[in-house]
């Protein structure tokens, strides 16, 4: 140890009356994170010298990056109607947006039109609904496409509403090849987190790279995909798990492009990549900077000509997972930090996520807020004058090489399997991002990581926020209204020619989905209709949940809370004759499911016994299965705004089977001005976002109890 060290070492057993040693702190990822970093820590690491603008690219992809275009500022939002879509993206542009991102309804995300019995509580909630071209003509209303990029989140319907969107330029006047902007067409990261997918994983990847093909050939000033790790990140995963998986996800799509014979270089330079932003502020800032570097060394496995083949460009989004729903004002203080974090690592363009959308979708007053946090980052911070300011700090650099490090051995680990397609089959990467949830939920519930109003600090009273509240009723209303009338005036004929010669497209394995998708959109072909094409060619899948053990009991060891919680629900299960049965239900097109596996996994290891349903139930199906499992409680897990269609539905065909004897509660993203309504509908009890899940057990068992005492 250096004489300095020695000597900093004397102060600091002085100041803590110990060893510095014993304040190291080892992060969900593993790192090792010292309290003092010199020097000495940079020993070794090989991209000190590199420079913005060259490989590596670890202080960024553009040589002056900020200093000459600062990051592009989006908000990503769909409102209920096309209608009112368009007037939210007009207003925000006007304000200082300078892009789009269109967030769908989960009926669309799942390629539904919106007249499917399937879809009755999902219709307009959670992004806007969009079933034809009509619909996506309406959304684009006096935005000039040529000039406004836009970001559309895509993943199981992709080909649809990318057929749509291409079409409805072409009726605006704008050819395909000026259209700008990215679709994120990463079906990967939707079978491992998200399950917004529709088909299995390799014709979903046959879509893939037909997209990637056409975009190549005829739009070039468009990203034909966006590689996500954000939703691998908000389903719980530790930052290497994300870095690893979407970068291993990026090497995949590279290799299915290079199948259907183009040239990397024809197509490298409009891959883009989408991170999620979370609270661990230099440890964000480092893995932008890691993923650069990485992603430099998969692309030169392709030995690409064009230096831009090796960069990475990069969307960020703030976390909706440090999101919480006490005292939400925390929320906005939150989005600041990661959106600075964000910048500081270098991202191209930012999504800011408004306060309240822990509780409901973003209202204009909160999407404001989150906006002019860029704007404030951008005009008086400063940020934008230096390019990489952090490049040299000892703790950066020695946390962007540990990442690094740790992120290509998990990725070498996926190669060895046969790459990401068959190790996301395997269920690998899922089980591991579930594992790491768990264990952060139990860190949470045991106080160990700390959030500030929700196990600590909390205020003495919950104050209201005003949420916006959608009418799926009338929505769903109107989009059939306008589906009726888009099906009276479109020619029947050519509508079917369009959609068998799709079909076969698909089954034959020749020409182009995508280019055969674009000419039944011409024709009014719908969004329900050209996915059933392809449902009829490719299948649709299905997937079997599994609960994961021993991982939330595992971080409670020998918790005197934790066993008399286990001990009690023993004394219930006498009294019963038998376990508690709890079923888990995922009801409407809602695929988020970090929720329901945390409680499915902990309330396992806690002792009941605990049937995870299948995602995408009805009401009528989960109704069926509790009663044919024979379940005393159905807790039905809602965050995308559905929960007082679907959960009163749920209720209500309970008691037309003769089972108004089953609990039911629910928990979720549901604001609190709806608990009354729903406990009048027989809602036993509610859990909403921060419930530590101790008390969620606790307050099972108490209405066992309790309905016990009244039998």
């Amino acid at each position: 140890m250096a004489p300095k060290i020695e000597k900093w070492h004397e102060l600091a057993e002085k100041e803590l009356k110990r060893s510095p040693d014993t304040i190291v702190w080892n992060t969900p990822e593993g790192i090792e994170v010292k309290p003092l970093y010199t020097a000495e820590d940079l020993e070794g690491i090989g991209h000190l010298d590199s420079l913005p603008g060259m490989k590596p690219f670890v202080r960024g992809p553009r040589a002056t990056m900020y200093a000459g275009r600062p990051w592009t500022i989006r908000q990503y939002a769909g409102f209920s109607t096309a209608e009112e879509s368009n007037a939210f993206y007009r207003k925000a542009l006007a304000a200082g947006q300078q892009g789009i991102s269109v967030a769908f309804d989960l009926a669309t995300h799942r390629g539904y039109d919106s007249d499917h019995p399937r879809v009755v509580g999902d219709v307009g909630k959670a992004g806007v609904a969009i079933d034809s071209v009509e619909d996506m003509k309406i959304l684009f209303d006096g935005i000039p496409l040529d000039q406004v990029s836009v970001s559309m989140t895509m993943n199981g319907a992709v080909i649809p509403i990318l057929a749509n969107f291409i079409v409805a330029g072409e009726e605006q006047g704008v050819p395909r090849e000026k259209l700008s902007g990215t679709i994120q067409n990463d079906i990967l990261k939707e079978f491992m987190v998200r399950n917004t997918y529709i088909y299995p994983p390799e014709p979903s990847m046959r879509i893939v790279a037909d997209i990637i093909e056409y975009t190549a050939k005829e739009m070039p000033k468009f990203n034909s995909i966006s590689i996500s790790g954000y939703h691998i990140h908000e389903a719980g995963a530790t930052l290497v798990q994300e870095l690893a998986f979407t970068l291993a996800d990026g090497r995949e799509y590279v290799r299915a492009a290079l199948k259907k014979g183009l040239n990397v270089d024809d197509f490298a330079g409009r891959l883009s990549f989408f991170f999620a932003i979370g609270m661990n502020f230099f440890m964000e800032i480092s893995k932008l900077r890691a993923a650069r570097l990485l992603w430099t060394r998969v692309m030169e496995e392709f030995e690409p000509k064009k230096p831009s083949s090796l960069m990475l460009r990069t969307h960020c989004q703030t976390s909706g997972v440090s999101l919480q729903e006490q005292d939400p004002y925390n929320n906005i203080i939150r989005t600041a930090f990661e959106a600075m974090s964000a910048v500081l690592g270098g991202t191209q363009s930012l999504h800011t996520n408004s306060f309240d959308e822990a509780i409901a979708l973003p209202t204009e007053f909160s999407a404001r807020i989150a906006r002019n946090t860029q704007l404030i980052l951008q005009h008086e911070t400063g940020v934008t004058k230096v390019v990489d300011p952090l490049a040299g700090s000892y703790y950066i650099e020695s946390l962007t090489k540990e990442l690094a490090d740790k992120a290509w051995a998990l990725m070498e680990e996926i190669e060895a399997m046969g790459g990401m397609t068959r190790a996301v089959m395997s269920g690998l990467p899922k089980r591991m991002i579930e594992e790491a949830a768990i264990r952060k939920q139990a860190a949470i519930d045991r106080g160990e990581t700390v959030i500030v109003g929700v196990n600590k600090y909390r205020p003495d009273n919950e104050e209201e926020v005003p949420i916006l509240e959608i009418d799926n009723t009338a929505v769903r209303q109107a989009q059939v209204a306008r589906l009726e009338k888009v099906k009276r005036q479109r020619d029947p004929k050519r509508v079917e020619a369009a959609l068998a010669a799709l079909e076969q497209v698909a089954r034959s394995g020749e020409g182009n989905l995508l280019e055969a998708a674009v000419e039944a959109a011409r024709h009014r072909a719908t969004v329900g209709e050209i996915s059933d094409a392809l449902r009829r060619a490719f299948n649709e899948n299905v997937a079997t949940p599994v609960i994961v053990e021993k991982v939330y009991s595992g971080s409670y060891a020998d918790d005197p809370e934790y066993q008399t919680v286990v001990d009690r629900l023993r004394g219930v299960a006498e009294k019963l004759k038998e376990k508690p049965r709890v079923m888990i239900a995922k009801l409407g097109q809602d695929g988020h499911d970090r929720g329901a596996k945390v409680i499915a996994s902990a309330f396992h290891d806690i002792g009941f016994e605990v049937l995870a349903g299948p995602l995408f139930q009805t009401p009528e199906e989960a109704a069926d299965m509790a009663i044919a499992s024979k379940v005393h409680v159905v807790g039905a897990s809602s965050l995308a705004a559905g929960h007082k269609t679907l959960v009163p539905q749920l209720i209500e065909e309970l008691k037309k089977r003769g089972a108004e004897n089953v609990i039911v509660v629910c928990g979720g993203v549901i604001p609190r001005q709806d608990y009354e309504f729903l406990y009048q509908q027989g809602v036993a009890a509610i859990f909403g976002p921060g419930s530590n899940v101790l008390e969620c057990a606790r307050t099972v068992l108490d209405l066992l109890e309790g309905r016990r005492r009244n039998d």
